[in-house]
């Protein structure tokens, strides 16, 4: 990437926050917007007119615009791969053969759905869903904001490898009313074979004559499916071309969809659509992922900040923070650009974060007065979760509020150990209400900053190769006769004799 693109956002100049409120009494207007049920507010940043000019710039340098009509048009966007990145088809914004394509698998999907509600598969009260990484997390988010009053059906989603997680759910279900769900885009995932393995033999040593008459497959590769033994009706193809940190609007989201309803799980396709329809067509300076990528990308460059905090002040989306680090970090933490260029800058920030008002106690006081600058991001909905009356809620929303302004104003006292350095960015996504269709904007929002960034970045946020390594290390160390280095060799000794 030219240093010139990056030059005039290099040399941006470093105003605190309280000043550019001072000197711009239009600067709440021009840096929040509402898209889609979500009211977006990056006024507590250090994002200003210039920096957005700036990076408005280097967008077009780096063909933003043609590249996003790429990603919708169905051409190849993982050029590492040599893929499209269909993810959006699946909520009906794409090609349209790739619409058509995601349309008919949903169909599908919803056929077995009838059939499973009707009892065909046999009375079902449980649903035990094994995958790892996008195939559990994706669906695991929206179980638990969305279906935490639902009662059709008990779910757990088991992604480790630690038999503990699958003993858990052994303890709760009903072996002879519990549905096997295997999400696997290639269906050889070590962890989630082994773990469906394991359910297989539960069932049977608890004398379900059928055990492979309980088994659900989501993969990409139907065959692969077909040949460990799931009958082809209760097969869920999703398309090679989505990725599976982006792939909960699929196949992969048959256990919400099942747990929660269809109506649900077509809200949330919508809900993402709307998000869909809002990046593609909107200018960027009036772009919620765009402009949420301009701040990313200043702190990160900038003013070298390494680490984004994201804190869910509403315990049903206490799973969105490990949700984005997957997709953010899986996705933008590359080393070296499309053309196999070393990167040469930062690339994407640590995510982390955590649940409000709990992480106030724990994390908050290093955010205020530490030594590293971290970007926090604050994630609340309007109308509360509970029945308890306003109070809680109140409380809950007073709380995120008052961090940010805290965060920004700080406070100046004679003790230096309670004092303040304020001048601390933030931003606030606000929710109207957390429903299906709130969520999957949210969700598309978050994606696209991903490809936002990635594009701004020129690499590739669509492969993940760097998960390979550690994986084929630990298959040959499983299967043995593999020597590693001195102490890794010593630790297996320690552990297996």
């Amino acid at each position: 990437m030219p240093t010139a693109d990056w030059s005039a956002i290099e040399a941006l100049p470093a105003r605190p926050l309280t000043d550019l409120f001072a000197g711009d009494s239009g600067r709440l207007e021009a840096f929040s917007l509402d898209v889609a049920g979500l009211h977006f507010d990056w006024s507590k940043t250090h994002l200003t007119r210039e920096a957005v000019a700036a990076f408005e710039a280097l967008a077009k340098a780096q063909g933003l615009s043609a590249k996003r009509e790429a990603l919708f048009g169905g051409e190849v966007v993982n050029v590492t791969e040599g893929r499209a990145v269909e993810h959006t088809a699946e909520r009906g914004e794409g090609s349209e053969e790739a619409v058509a394509k995601a349309r008919a698998l949903q169909s599908r999907m919803r056929a077995l759905i009838d059939a499973i509600e009707a009892d065909a598969l046999g009375p079902v009260r449980h649903i035990l869903h094994v995958g790892i990484g996008g195939s559990a997390l994706g669906p695991d988010l929206l179980i638990d904001a969305l279906g935490r009053d639902a009662d059709r059906y008990d779910v757990a989603i088991v992604a480790n490898i630690d038999g503990v997680a699958l003993e858990d759910a052994f303890k709760r279900f009903d072996p002879d009313a519990t549905l096997l769900v295997i999400a696997s885009k290639t269906f050889t995932t070590t962890e989630t074979m082994t773990n469906a393995q394991s359910v297989l033999q539960w069932m049977s040593e608890h004398g379900v004559s059928d055990v492979y008459g309980k088994v659900i497959a989501l993969t990409a590769d139907p065959d692969k499916a077909l040949e460990w033994g799931v009958d082809e009706t209760r097969i869920l193809p999703f398309s090679e071309s989505v990725g599976g940190r982006y792939s909960l609007w699929s196949s992969i989201g048959f256990p919400a969809a099942l747990a929660l309803g269809w109506d649900c799980f077509e809200e949330l396709l919508e809900g993402a659509a709307e998000m869909d329809r809002h990046f593609r067509l909107t200018a960027l300076h009036e772009n919620a992922p765009a402009l949420a990528a301009f701040a990313d990308l200043y702190y990160t460059q900038v003013r070298h900040a390494e680490t984004r905090a994201t804190f869910a002040y509403d315990q049903r989306l206490k799973l969105l923070p490990p949700y984005l680090q997957q997709l953010e970090m899986e996705s933008n933490g590359k080393a070296v650009t499309t053309d196999g260029e070393p990167l040469g800058r930062p690339s994407a920030a640590i995510t982390w974060g955590g649940v409000g008002t709990e992480a106030q106690h724990a994390v908050f006081q290093l955010l205020h007065q530490g030594t590293h600058l971290v970007p926090v991001e604050f994630v609340a909905c309007i109308e509360p979760g509970d029945t308890l009356g306003e109070e809680h809620h109140r409380q809950l929303l007073m709380n995120a509020f008052a961090q940010g302004a805290a965060l920004m104003a700080g406070k100046q006292t004679d003790d230096p150990a309670r004092s303040y350095s304020g001048d601390r960015p933030s931003a606030t996504i606000l929710l109207e209400d957390l429903d299906a269709r709130s969520l999957g904007a949210l969700i598309a929002f978050y994606e696209h900053r991903v490809f936002v960034n990635g594009v701004l970045l020129g690499i590739n946020s669509f492969d993940q190769f760097g998960v390979e390594l550690g994986k084929e290390m630990a298959k040959a160390a499983v299967e043995g006769g593999q020597s590693f280095d001195a102490s890794t060799d010593d630790l297996i000794k320690r552990a297996f004799g």
